[in-house]
């Protein structure tokens, strides 16, 4: 993994395949990290500059002074990008609150996008697992995040698959290390403030957003879990309606991170999408 300097912040990204090749850019979700993408490196950097990026505040990267917003954290990708030299359109793909940035990329500099790919992307309902909710309690979102530990790691872990073999050592572990990094339990309360509460998400920033991206007409994939614990599987239909022009697929038996539990047959969905605008 690198570290490059963003406006005064260390960010983390984790980069394969050809730097001339056409870029491929990889978000991750709230509280995550650039790991959740690590299979589709070998997958797509045959023939792909392969760029996985930790979100300012997330991961192992450093925030930005500013509160986190979708529009801070889409200025902070975009610069990230800047920093490495890739100022070409790029193929964006994100899961969860990486999927809302990424619309909110597209909508910042429609330009600089090639394709969207969302997955089990946030934006296209209010439903939201409990645990999210709760941290809208005031005082009680602290504390949970404050109490990440050998003990609630692997039970957080276990509602984002399908097959609890993914719950490894190695990703209980990086989940730990991530949960202790200073600027962790602010980023995190800060971005989930901002897009929803205790009734779940809000509804104004995404009837803002969404329609402004469908303007865009850019080509868009859209893929979900049908055993998503944290995103219920009804808002790919929501999501559908939003951009009818989409191709869509439904990973049967998988769960809120099908790029992991099915990383073969994701870059399978998502190469000729990839290679029609490439071409």
């Amino acid at each position: 993994m690198n570290y490059v300097t963003v406006r005064d912040a260390r960010i983390r990204y984790h980069e394969t395949g050809d730097p001339s090749a056409p870029p491929v850019v990889l978000l991750h979700g709230i509280g995550r990290s650039l790991e959740d993408w690590s299979a589709q490196h070998d997958l797509l950097s045959a023939d792909h500059r392969v760029i996985a990026i930790d979100m300012p505040g997330f991961g192992l990267s450093q925030r930005h002074p500013e509160s986190a917003t979708l529009t801070s954290l889409s200025d902070g990708v975009w610069q990230t990008l800047e920093t490495l030299g890739e100022t070409r359109p790029v193929h964006l793909m994100g899961n969860s609150l990486g999927g809302a940035v990424s619309m909110q990329m597209l909508v910042d500099d429609p330009s600089r996008v090639s394709t969207l790919t969302l997955v089990n992307s946030a934006g296209f309902g209010k439903e939201v697992t409990f645990a999210l909710r709760m941290l809208a309690v005031p005082g009680m979102g602290r504390y949970l995040l404050s109490h990440i530990d050998g003990r609630t790691a692997p039970r957080v872990e276990r509602t984002l698959y399908a097959d609890r073999a993914m719950v490894t050592p190695e990703r209980i572990a990086m989940a730990i290390k991530i949960a202790h990094q200073p600027d962790f339990a602010a980023v995190y309360l800060e971005i989930a403030r901002a897009l929803g509460g205790f009734r779940g998400i809000a509804s104004q920033w995404r009837s803002q957003l969404l329609p402004r991206v469908a303007r865009h007409g850019k080509p868009t994939l859209i893929v979900w879990g049908d055993r998503d614990h944290i995103l219920p599987v009804s808002h790919l239909a929501a999501a559908r309606a939003a951009f009818p022009a989409a191709t869509w697929h439904l990973f049967e038996g998988a769960g809120h991170m099908p790029q992991i539990e099915r990383p073969a047959e994701f870059a399978q969905l998502v190469r000729p999408l990839l290679a029609r605008v490439s071409a």
